[in-house]
């Protein structure tokens, strides 16, 4: 008797398989969308803890950064909704028309922008700040991306194929550095050089351009004060930690007093305005400290997790002939992870303090929705992967 019963139960080999099948057939990929909603759900309650104090001071209402992250986060997802259902040969098409409009936008910036913290960096539309930046970083990403799959043996073959994609980062490198934005330009020529690897650009191509951003950007913080302050401050923040460290060392002391499980969720010390930016460029180290190294190893697990889904879609794509969706993926998954290492090795004093939000978590209207565009990209992606899976094996012959 019991052995008919068990004959009907899989074995595990056969529940990992239909499991696995199921996962297949569905329209959009489970693991994914899990860790993006854990990640964006981190992101809200961080948020809400690290703006209380500077929201209560600035506008009387301790939920007011809260209330508005929830408006960034809805019109992420319609954004995203809108996304999903667009196909990504539309991307591809039009690629040039999405260039010209991130160079356009970043002009505008220049023009017309509004100057926050010494920086111009924002368009102002009515009560809504845009930030220029974020769009264009994902239209160039689309750009580079279908570049690489109408020009790939020029790339591989030709140095005039491998610069042409260059000459453009340059352009928008420029226009970024005029706001000043040098983080972004940062992500953006990293991303660019690893892209350009997979792509199969020479070795000694890749060295040179590795080389030559090196040099570019330690020719920016030589002849520029204020970046050769944070430099020497990021060397030595306790040299003076009221002047050029004072963010740097706040941040340190958010991280030693988070030890091993943190003070409490909103027990934060750092956030009652002693560290700038808490909600936004320098959250880290407000999880770090309520949270502690296991926050924080969760934290950068889930990230890490989202990433490595995205780079096995894109590695999916790629092997089904799917150039464009394959690069597309590779590019937003690498922008995502050099996004999040700047931002973590600035908060930890890793690297020198640059102003870029962290992934999917940090406070900001237009990263936020830029990067919920992303993922939904990132979806579609593998949903059309998938589909013409399925269309192949419909359409296979029966022997």
């Amino acid at each position: 008797m019991i052995q008919r019963v068990l004959q009907f139960v899989p074995s595990p080999t056969q529940w990992l398989d239909n499991w696995w099948r199921r996962d297949e057939i569905n329209s959009y990929d489970r693991l994914f969308l899990t860790l993006l909603v854990l990640v964006l759900c981190v992101g809200l309650i961080m948020v809400t803890s690290a703006s209380v104090p500077v929201a209560e001071r600035l506008y009387g209402n301790p939920l007011y950064f809260t209330l508005r992250h929830l408006v960034y986060l809805v019109a992420g997802f319609s954004a995203a909704y809108v996304v999903l259902n667009v196909p990504v040969s539309w991307w591809h098409n039009t690629n040039l028309l999405l260039l010209m409009f991130a160079v356009i936008s970043l002009m505008a910036v220049l023009l017309l922008g509004k100057n926050v913290n010494g920086a111009t960096r924002w368009l102002a539309l009515g009560p809504i700040n845009i930030q220029a930046a974020e769009p264009a970083k994902l239209f160039f990403f689309v750009y580079l991306s279908s570049y690489l799959v109408r020009r790939h043996e020029e790339v591989r073959e030709n140095l005039k194929g491998f610069v042409k994609p260059l000459i453009l980062l340059f352009i928008l490198a420029v226009l970024l550095l005029m706001q000043p934005d040098l983080g972004t330009v940062i992500v953006m020529f990293s991303t660019s050089v690893v892209l350009l690897f997979l792509a199969g650009a020479k070795l000694w191509q890749f060295f040179a351009l590795i080389f030559t951003g090196l040099a570019a950007i330690g020719v920016l913080i030589v002849y520029s004060e204020y970046r050769w302050r944070r430099v020497t401050a990021f060397l030595d923040p306790w040299a003076d930690p009221f002047g050029s460290g004072y963010q740097l060392t706040q941040s340190l002391m958010a991280f030693g007093r988070g030890s091993w499980f943190g003070q409490g969720l909103g027990n934060s010390v750092q956030k009652l305005e002693y560290l700038p930016e808490a909600h936004t460029d320098f959250i880290f180290a407000v999880i770090a400290e309520e949270t502690g190294l296991v926050g924080v190893t969760l934290v950068l697990s889930l990230l890490f997790m989202l990433v490595c889904r995205a780079l096995w879609m894109a590695n999916k794509a790629l092997n089904k002939g799917m150039s464009f969706h394959g690069f597309l993926a590779y590019a937003l998954a690498i922008w995502i992870v050099f996004q999040t290492c700047v931002n973590v090795g600035v908060a930890s004093g890793l690297l020198p303090t640059k102003g870029l939000t962290l992934p999917f978590i940090s406070y900001g209207g237009s990263s936020l929705i830029i990067m919920c565009v992303a993922a939904a990209l990132l979806l579609r992606i593998d949903f059309e992967v998938r589909l013409k899976g399925r269309q192949a094996i419909g359409g296979a012959p029966h022997g």
